[in-house]
């Protein structure tokens, strides 16, 4: 198992272990779990027979084997014939149990496959109906590694049921069956007792020593977070040469990782040596027991052999037992991780009367509109302004103004806390949300594009486009030219989150993306932002182009971006401080004067630099 992935399966064990409510939970999430392999019951079923069949095969060899040793129990002139037929039964049976074994395995796979393929898209239909609010606070990491060992961790049990506690279950009841019929009770109450001190002493023991486990993958974890840390931030430590301090951080981690290791393999000697010991001591006692039997006459030499046969299947997958039981605890507490994941609610639910949106012109409008992302902190008070069908309507204001939160509220991200927003008289809280989003285009201040080529990104907008639309959006985003002097073209993969390109080009990826989706209602959320003067200009010119005969809301610090907009909103603390068109507003001599003036000779300051 790697590092890092073994280190988070004890840490979320360790807090699942302190749960009293585990035990119940794991139940619950056994019988939730059982809907993901009915649908192939059938194969279930035909697993299960072929499981009990090999166990029947399996638990025949001794018999025969006893019969081939009573045969040739006799003095050498005695045995007239080898007893062809016995043997090649032995052979024959030792065949049958490995054909139906792998049949059992064969049959299965699809179950448990299918199941861990349903499972991991169930999880992933969930996230994605999650809401905004859930994506900002959650960590990446944890919820991949959440999705991934959720599926993992349903394999594991139906492989750790259908492989090892089920055979052994089988074997021990077909083995007990056998002793109380064919042998004296002692058989039965000996082997019964060294079965049941077995299983609780790996249990107590096993539960004891997590306690170590636990520590020592505690500090791995630390240790290790303190090493990646240092490496990320590798010049810093260049900076002021502290790759001792480094060091001793680290090894003074991984020395109290050191003697929690230590303990943990101690302890798990005993578990090992005790295990042993119980077994050595249940066998010699069952096997004095039939070799007194043999002594007495009440039992022949196979029978010896018989028992001893039985013992030893029995017992080695029992040697696993601690593992098992291990490895099962580790996934169901995954699972119910996974199973806590599907439990979280969406905070934005469709109506169930909810209907598609119908778009005629294009008119958005927000009327009295208050939001708070928390109780504490409200961002909107009072909104109201309207985007009238084809026209540009601009937004601005100083930073944390709550001017990007009008896209997400428009978007349906959040839910208004009070008041309306209405797109053609329909309040946008009746309508379904795809039918929303599809309705609306948006170009966000920070593009974030999937790591694959720059076709795939911009067609990401419209998934039936032809490679010609494409290469127009590319050309109207004035971006084709760029794309067209890379070694690859359109072929070029842009690296995990677009990271291989600047934020300009990113941003015009976002221009080409959303002229190919044409959508009626567009939205721009500082799409300049990350332009140089000359590709402003450019990008400008596209916008414009795309804006005509659309319904615009523009958000823009840089005002020089906003200047032919039909009316400017200007919000400060959330409330609309002021609006008109810009010629209106600079005579105004208010908040917008003072914010143009200050850009004004910020940019003039910039040129005299240059």
């Amino acid at each position: 198992m790697p590092f890092l992935k073994q280190v988070t399966i004890m840490q979320h064990y360790a807090r699942y272990t302190e749960d009293p409510h585990s035990e119940r939970r794991d139940l619950k999430n056994l019988r939730r779990m059982f809907p993901y392999i009915w649908e192939y019951r059938g194969r279930v079923l035909l697993a299960l027979f072929s499981l009990v069949l090999s166990k029947l095969a399996m638990v025949g060899v001794p018999f025969i084997l006893k019969e081939v040793i009573d045969t040739l129990d006799l003095p050498k002139g005695e045995i007239l014939i080898l007893p062809l037929m016995l043997l090649l039964s032995y052979g024959a049976l030792r065949l049958v149990s490995s054909l139906f074994n792998e049949l059992r395995d064969a049959v299965f796979a699809r179950v448990r496959y299918h199941a861990m393929r349903t499972v991991s898209n169930s999880v992933l239909k969930h996230l994605h109906s999650l809401s905004l609010r859930f994506h900002l606070d959650r960590k990446t990491g944890g919820i991949s590694r959440d999705l991934e060992r959720g599926a993992s961790s349903l394999s594991s049990i139906l492989n750790y049921l259908v492989f090892n506690i089920l055979p052994t279950a089988a074997e021990f009841l077909l083995v007990a069956a056998i002793l109380l019929t064919q042998y004296e009770t002692r058989f039965a109450i000996a082997i019964f007792s060294t079965v049941a001190i077995y299983i609780v002493f790996t249990f107590w023991v096993t539960e004891w020593r997590m306690h170590f486990r636990h520590e020592m993958n505690r500090l791995d974890s630390t240790a290790n977070s303190q090493a990646i840390d240092s490496l990320l931030n590798y010049e810093t430590v260049k900076y002021f040469t502290n790759e001792k301090l480094e060091r001793t951080r680290y090894d003074a981690t991984m020395s109290q990782w050191e003697t929690a290791a230590v303990k943990s393999q101690t302890s798990m000697s005993l578990l090992n040596f005790g295990q042993a010991s119980i077994i050595a001591i249940g066998v010699t006692i069952i096997m004095i027991f039939a070799a007194q039997g043999v002594v007495d006459g009440a039992l022949t030499l196979g029978d010896l052999v018989l028992v001893n046969a039985l013992m030893l299947q029995l017992f080695i997958p029992l040697g696993f037992l601690g593992i098992v039981y291990r490895q099962l605890k580790y996934s169901l507490a995954d699972m119910d991780l996974m199973f806590k994941l599907l439990r979280q609610k969406g905070e934005i639910q469709d109506q169930e009367a909810a209907s598609d949106l119908i778009v005629k012109s294009g008119e958005v409008k927000f009327e009295h509109v208050d939001f708070a992302y928390n109780e504490e902190r409200q961002i909107l008070k009072d909104v109201s302004f309207d985007i009238p069908p084809g026209k540009k309507i601009a937004v601005v204001g100083p930073s944390g103004t709550g001017k990007s939160t009008l896209a997400r509220l428009l978007f349906r991200f959040y839910d208004v806390t009070k008041g309306h927003i209405y797109i053609d008289g329909q309040d946008i809280r009746t309508v379904t949300q795809d039918s929303l989003r599809k309705a609306i285009g948006i170009v966000p201040q920070d593009t974030v594009l999937f790591n694959d080529t720059i076709f795939y990104n911009i067609q990401y907008a419209r998934n039936d486009a032809t490679r010609e639309e494409v290469i127009r959006a590319a050309k109207l985003a004035y971006i084709h030219d760029f794309i067209e002097s890379l070694p690859e073209g359109y072929e070029t993969i842009v690296g995990e989150r677009g990271l291989k390109l600047s934020g300009g080009e990113k941003q015009r990826v976002a221009i080409a993306r959303v002229i190919l989706k044409n959508p009626r209602i567009l939205v721009f959320d500082e799409a300049t932002s990350s332009l140089d003067s000359q590709s402003e200009q450019a990008i400008l010119k596209a916008l414009k182009e795309v804006a005509e005969d659309h319904t615009a809301l523009v958000i823009a610090h840089r005002l020089s971006t906003i200047v032919d907009a039909d009316r400017i909103y200007v919000m400060e603390q959330g409330i609309v401080e002021e609006q008109g068109t810009h010629s209106e507003l600079l005579a105004n001599g208010k908040l917008y004067a003072e914010l143009w003036a200050l850009q004004q000779e910020e940019r003039e300051h910039s040129q005299i630099n240059i």
